[in-house]
């Protein structure tokens, strides 16, 4: 054994060791047994509101929260099949139709891979270019998706429709359809859950609800749905099987929506969840610990996992000290799933539909869609597009739509976030003014643009500028490009037409920038020669000097001109 391996073998062992300290294990197996007992209804719940397989939820709880727990860089993270995820999956064809277990196994194991990517890249920057308005849309349209998505368990109806919408309105039109025993169920779950969650049972509350309601079927002896009814529990815990390599072309969309989706409710956990010693989390590593989690789940036969907020939550609330809490859950799981298998088939499909149902009100947040919908006409709609596509279309697509709508919003904002300002030399110093509207006879026009200037904004640039008109003759323009690291040619064509203007008009232009870069993208699009090469200054780190140097030759230049 090498030094290198000898250091990385004492570090893991100094790890481990960390997890099984006196002093947090009985903190932690508390914590660890609370969220492993919610984790199997929740578990069940994510399967069925994914449309497939409940077991396949159960084993992507059990599965994600253990791979990620050794490698995330949080402490506290549990990464599990989040609502939003299922949601998403609930609109891939591939993982409903053929070998659908399959295909879900390696949709799982494709978006670790995208997640591993963008945590070994440190691609987390790219979450800042999603809007808040975006993603406020998206996860309101999730919220009302899994409502909908459940009517059908909850009421005992099954509606028809080529869409939740319309499988709602389905039901709306046959309300004499509806099973009472079934929305009873369903509605006596809903309230154990709002009426534990403020006792002292609140950690286990869903787990409590869900177990009473499905206790009362049996009692009152009526004939409602049971999860045996759909698939059985085995007693068991499953094998490693290899992904399906012919359904990978297929499934890139939707794991790169998955990956994205998961990515950022993580990253919301990463910032809002410190660590013990009051450190917070390093984005990318968390990248990579939910990654490594989708590889572990997709392998094992489960659906695909990311951060979740809501067990996060649970565990940190329930006390835990370190990530031990999360491989403790992992064997509450582990256990119940193989000793108690043929109990968890007995689950009332009504208590897990109204489960779902409060999750899915609660991802709604009115405050936020009240905030959004304040801000702005461009936010409050681009919010209102998001949710109602969330609502109509594949959620794999309509996570790309979002990511599209951000996009062109931030290009929208960025090309019309730009003003440029006047700048006034004399002995005082510099004094910043409005520009005159047409570049005045006999003047130097020192000008300073303020904003992005890349090729969106060059329109909004070109009309911000003094207009040349046929009295503007003898007069200089300066534009002051300090701090500027690229132009694009749209830009510099702007200038080179501005210049040609200026010369047409008897007048010239003049440039001042400090970065080698912009002077050489002058030189090769021609505006060097268009301006000339002694109109183009460079400016060093004196601020002001090449500024006064550019204005005192312009002054000359204009009483040489006049004479």
């Amino acid at each position: 054994m090498n030094l290198e391996d000898s250091k990385l073998f004492d570090a893991m062992r100094r790890r481990f060791r960390s997890y099984f300290q006196r002093e947090t294990l009985a903190k932690d197996a508390v914590a660890g047994l609370v969220l492993g007992g919610q984790s199997v209804p929740d578990g069940l719940a994510g399967g069925l509101l994914a449309g497939v397989n409940p077991v396949y939820g159960l084993y992507g709880y059990l599965f994600g929260m253990l791979g990620a727990a050794f490698v995330t860089s949080s402490e506290f993270m549990t990464v599990q099949a989040t609502g939003a995820m299922a949601a998403v999956v609930a609109d891939v064809s591939e993982v409903h139709t053929g070998d659908a277990g399959g295909a879900l196994f390696t949709l799982a194991i494709l978006t670790g891979v995208v997640m591993l990517i963008a945590g070994f890249f440190k691609l987390g920057s790219i979450l800042r270019f999603v809007s808040n308005a975006v993603m406020v849309g998206f996860i309101s349209g999730v919220g009302i998706n899994i409502v909908l998505g459940q009517l059908n368990d909850f009421t005992g109806y099954q509606a028809v429709g080529s869409n939740r919408l319309v499988r709602t309105l389905d039901l709306l039109f046959h309300p004499f359809q509806v099973d009472a025993a079934t929305l009873t169920i369903g509605l006596l779950t809903i309230g154990l859950v709002l009426t534990l969650e403020r006792t002292r049972l609140g950690s286990l509350s869903l787990l409590v609800a869900v177990v009473g309601g499905s206790a009362l079927v049996p009692l009152l002896g009526w004939d409602v749905a049971q999860l045996g009814d759909i698939v059985s529990i085995p007693a068991g815990l499953p094998g490693p099987r290899l992904p399906l390599f012919s359904e990978i072309p297929a499934l890139i969309i939707p794991a790169i929506s998955l990956a994205f989706v998961g990515l950022v409710q993580g990253a919301g956990i990463t910032a809002n969840f410190p660590n013990a010693d009051g450190t917070y989390p390093d984005a990318s590593r968390d990248f990579i610990g939910q990654g490594v989690g989708n590889l572990v789940a997709g392998t094992f036969q489960g659906m695909p996992v990311g951060g979740s907020m809501s067990a996060t939550s649970i565990v940190k609330g329930a006390g835990a000290q370190t990530r031990m809490a999360q491989l403790i859950a992992s064997a509450v799981m582990a256990v119940i799933i193989v000793v108690f298998g043929g109990l968890v088939d007995r689950t009332a499909m009504p208590a897990l539909a109204g489960l779902l149902m409060v999750v899915g009100f609660r991802t709604v947040k009115p405050g936020e869609i009240l905030a959004v919908w304040k801000t702005g006409q461009v936010y409050a709609a681009t919010m209102g597009s998001t949710l109602v596509l969330t609502v109509l279309i594949p959620l794999d697509f309509a996570v790309l739509v979002g990511v599209g709508m951000s996009t062109l919003l931030f290009v929208i904002r960025q090309s019309n976030d730009l003003v440029v300002k006047r700048l006034l030399v004399d002995e005082s110093g510099v004094r910043e003014v409005e520009p005159p509207a047409e570049v005045p006879s006999g003047e130097v026009v020192l000008l300073q643009p303020y904003g992005s200037l890349f090729f969106a904004s060059a329109a909004v640039f070109e009309s911000l500028l003094p207009e040349v008109t046929a009295t503007s003759r003898n007069s200089v323009v300066i534009v002051r490009l300090r701090g500027r690291t690229d132009l694009g040619s749209t830009l510099t064509e702007t200038l080179a037409r501005y210049s040609e203007a200026l010369r047409a008009a008897d007048s010239k232009l003049m440039l001042v920038s400090n970065n080698r870069h912009v002077l050489d993208q002058l030189a090769v699009t021609g505006v060097t020669d268009e301006v000339g090469d002694e109109n183009v200054y460079q400016s060093d780190e004196w601020l002001g000097r090449a500024i006064q140097r550019a204005y005192q030759d312009a002054q000359a230049w204009i009483a040489e001109h006049a004479e």
